[in-house]
């Protein structure tokens, strides 16, 4: 097998649940290979660089085996290697996501009546 088509590898590789939804990135433009978009029929290649945008965070990463088949994740972690560069900027992001946390003022309970009439009226529903 000397190359793959795109929604297959991706699946396989355990970035996306289902190929549907790896074929809906595609065609979104959240996968690029070598630099250009890609689309799901695009065959991948041993030694391609993918950058992948997800819900997991924005990952580049360079495919070092080929697969068709979905199996156990320490198997998928295998057919790539994800570049230093953006190891750190994942950990960068999710750092200042976690620090936003703390700014974070939520109520202590249940909005009384009065606050819930303020809720449906800011929503402009009545």
């Amino acid at each position: 097998m000397t190359s793959v088509r795109m929604d297959k590898w991706l699946w396989a590789a355990r970035f996306f649940k289902t190929r549907s939804l790896a074929a809906r990135a595609c065609e979104l433009g959240r996968i690029q290979s070598n630099g250009q978009l890609a689309k799901a029929a695009r065959d991948v290649r041993i030694g391609d660089t993918l950058r992948v945008i997800n819900d997991g965070g924005d990952f580049q990463v360079e495919v070092l085996l080929l697969s068709e088949v979905r199996g156990p994740a320490s198997v998928a972690q295998t057919l790539y290697r994800e570049t230093d560069a953006s190891r750190k900027l994942r950990a960068k992001v999710a750092a200042e996501r976690k620090a936003m946390k703390q700014f974070e003022n939520l109520p202590a309970g249940r909005p009384s009546k009065r606050d819930r009439r303020r809720i449906i009226q800011f929503r402009g529903r009545a």
